[in-house]
């Protein structure tokens, strides 16, 4: 189904802003939802980030999107409706260097006083109103 004028800028700001998070450094669905300047938006960062395109060809896609990045607000890998998918993010993370543990409950966290990214303005747009 093709998506409307609004949403595809949605999903465009959401890709570009989870473009701009560092390796080595996650963030949380609200804060790029806060970024991109739809605070109340954070569980449709979410969907925007579970459609995310496999094809290599799209010009948004899951290699030059981040999309592990993005965590919750509680600093726990969402879990998604296929088992391995969090373990998924938890390895890509690790991959780069973010360390993920495993709570009593059996959620897969990272620490966000040591590996978040929270800053007032995307990098890209630092600058813009000089």
């Amino acid at each position: 189904m093709a998506r409307s004028d609004e949403a595809e800028a949605f999903f465009h700001a959401v890709y570009t802003a989870v473009q701009q998070i560092p390796q080595g450094k996650v963030t949380s669905y609200g804060h790029i939802a806060k970024l991109i300047g739809t605070p109340q938006r954070p569980r449709q960062v979410g969907i925007c980030l579970k459609h995310l395109p496999q094809d290599a060809e799209a010009s948004f896609n899951h290699e030059n999107v981040p999309w592990q990045r993005v965590i919750n607000a509680k600093g726990i890998i969402s879990p998604r409706s296929q088992p391995s998918g969090a373990r998924n993010q938890a390895a890509a993370l690790e991959a780069e260097g973010v360390t993920v543990t495993t709570d009593a409950l059996g959620e897969l966290t990272v620490d966000f006083s040591e590996f978040g990214w929270f800053p007032n303005v995307l990098p890209s747009e630092e600058g813009e109103d000089e």
